[in-house]
């Protein structure tokens, strides 16, 4: 594999050496991480969503340094995600896109959500049981999310439709938003979002922090609009897709690439 610092595939030809030299000289880090189709592939079974090989031992090494701030951002809920990140201990994660925040201590912080947008859930949810489409369903913190991974292309696009229409309708209100994500679609509240905890974030972090943001789904464009001014964002993708991340890297072995410059720059 050729060093990822030399072939970035989006961007000016420098932004990965740029990024890494002054990574080499910087005090403090954060390496910010989606879950679900940048650091594991998707699985039909979203439990079952492991990492790629070899990416937990050198998240787990990275943290040994003591110089990089490792952070979850994801849209599952936060015990899903740490159950998946075992045995990693002490880590950062975002759940549900920022509605959750569980410290490396283990504490655990949850966005109160006002009555009104409780209420318009409170119709999505009724929308999606009287639609038979309860078994589809994931009801997690500030939203509810359909997935059709592993269905046939026609019944797949039968299920989308089912609940569109309905979702559409209550995502008029500026409290929700729809979201299109691999598989699946998802009405939740319209903030928090990936971008509000990527600048909480930023918002806490010295302005020298050298910080990185790797994603790989529409919802991580807000993420990437929120750092872009600040730090490097980086699409992890088989395919490309339009987006505002500055780098594009294929899973896994770039993606495992990555980490381990990242573990030598600090280490250095």
């Amino acid at each position: 594999m050729q060093s990822i610092g030399k072939e970035p595939r989006l961007g000016e030809s420098d932004t990965l050496p740029e990024f890494f030299g002054r990574l080499s000289e910087a005090w403090a880090s954060a390496l910010l991480l989606d879950y679900d189709g940048t650091l594991a592939p998707f699985h039909i079974d979203r439990h079952r969503a492991y990492p790629y090989p070899r990416v937990l031992p050198l998240i787990e090494r990275i943290l040994q340094t003591e110089k990089t701030r490792v952070i979850i951002i994801t849209g599952r809920p936060a015990v899903e995600a740490k159950a998946l990140l075992n045995p990693l201990h002490d880590l950062e994660i975002w759940g549900a896109h920022g509605m959750e925040h569980i410290l490396p201590d283990g504490s655990y912080r949850r966005i109160s959500i006002d009555v009104q947008t409780v209420e318009l859930l409170s119709q999505a949810k009724q929308q999606v049981i009287e639609r038979g489409l309860e078994r589809l369903a994931e009801f997690k913190p500030g939203g509810v999310a359909i997935h059709w991974r592993g269905l046939p292309d026609a019944e797949a696009g039968k299920v989308e439709a089912r609940i569109r229409t309905g979702w559409t309708a209550l995502a008029k209100s500026p409290r929700l938003k729809l979201l299109k994500f691999e598989s699946g679609l998802e009405l939740r509240v319209a903030h928090p979002d990936k971008g509000d905890a990527v600048a909480a974030i930023i918002e806490e972090s010295d302005p020298d922090t050298q910080i990185a943001y790797l994603g790989d789904d529409l919802t991580d464009e807000d993420s990437f609009r929120a750092l872009n001014d600040r730090g490097l964002t980086v699409l992890v993708r088989p395919e490309h897709r339009e987006t505002s991340a500055k780098v594009w890297l294929k899973p896994p072995l770039e993606l495992i690439g990555f980490l381990e410059q990242w573990l030598s720059r600090i280490s250095a």
